[in-house]
């Protein structure tokens, strides 16, 4: 049988009772214990904390989802994907841009006269005097 739960508790049976469940048996065990197959996540951080006489516990569980998404989940996956592709642009694009300058500044080309931004003094008094 390739069912991950049955074969689970099989495994964790003594040997003498392992083939003594018939199938129905089984299956109201695996729907009895829910048959969820809990911490295979990359990431499953569960603990408490004591806070004066109270506890409380937490639990932070990260990995791929598996999971079917919904129309609206794949459409918020889609504006992430989007935003966090954009603001990378951004960075990428602002860095160059600075970079491109600094090389401008290096080389003495001069845009516009009597003009600066600063950033060539500050970066030469920074990193290479």
């Amino acid at each position: 049988m390739n069912d991950s739960f049955i074969n689970g508790l099989k495994e964790r049976l003594p040997d003498d009772l392992k083939e003594s469940f018939s199938q129905e048996q089984l299956s109201a065990l695996k729907v009895a214990f829910g048959a969820r197959k809990w911490g295979q996540h990359k990431i499953d951080l569960r603990g408490t904390l004591r806070i004066w006489r109270w506890r409380y516990y937490f639990v932070f569980l990260a990995g791929r989802n598996k999971r079917d998404l919904t129309r609206r989940e794949q459409e918020l996956s889609r504006m992430a994907t989007t935003l966090a592709i954009a603001i990378f642009l951004t960075f990428a694009t602002l860095l160059g841009l600075i970079v491109l300058y600094l090389i401008k500044s290096a080389l003495g080309i001069d845009l516009f006269p009597n003009y600066s931004l600063g950033l060539w003094g500050w970066f030469k008094n920074q990193f290479l005097i």
